[in-house]
């Protein structure tokens, strides 16, 4: 993967993590409940299934290109289509926020750590969304174990450090989504109508 194609992958992994999610309400709701350290068990879970989740799709892919180059280009436009759908349900989406109650149980790192990998391995968007936004950055002509090891390690990497801030500021956070959450996810809408149209376009 070249700079280039490294640089958007980033900005769009960035705008995935950002936009209205499980993982995100996860990570917001068990800052709120659980304090920002309890909720790295979270947090590290979801990094976990994302990995899983971007495996399965990663080498899904790879089985057809051995097939015929031909899926490769049917991918993208594919994937570009649903980028464009998913955009504009985030645009569309309510702004994410939680609510605290009293008297709050205790919860174990393990069962944090379960809630948040099986909050992104049974995720059927997320699938979906890697099959449509991975093939837009593999090159076939190069490995497919590294790409895997990038790709992998960069959005695991942004995924825990925007679920990290957001756990971190969980209190401050959800009284701003609620107020200008609209716009933001109007703007992290914006982003994936942008990325579905331009990425099927490169060469």
């Amino acid at each position: 993967m070249n700079l280039n194609t490294w640089l958007i992958y980033l900005l769009a992994a960035i705008g995935l993590s950002l936009s209205p999610g499980p993982n995100s309400l996860l990570a917001l709701t068990h800052g709120a409940l659980h304090g920002r350290r309890k909720t790295l068990y979270t947090i590290a879970g979801g990094a976990l299934g994302f990995i899983v989740v971007i495996a399965l799709s990663m080498f899904g892919i790879g089985a057809l290109l051995k097939a015929s180059l031909v899926w490769l280009t049917v991918l993208k436009w594919l994937g570009g289509a649903y980028l464009v759908w998913l955009g504009v349900q985030v645009w569309r989406s309510p702004p994410i926020a939680v609510e605290l109650g009293a008297g709050v149980a205790a919860r174990r790192g393990r069962s944090l750590f379960s809630q948040g990998a099986l909050s992104a391995l049974t995720n059927p968007k997320a699938i979906l969304f890697f099959a449509a936004f991975l093939p837009q950055f593999i090159d076939p002509a190069r490995s497919l174990l590294m790409q895997f090891v990038v790709m992998a390690a960069t959005f695991a990497g942004v995924e825990v450090g925007t679920e990290w801030l957001i756990a971190s500021m969980a209190h401050r956070i959800s009284p701003w989504l609620q107020r200008v959450g609209r716009r933001f996810n109007q703007a992290c809408g914006a982003l994936f109508v942008a990325i579905g149209l331009a990425l099927p376009l490169r060469g």
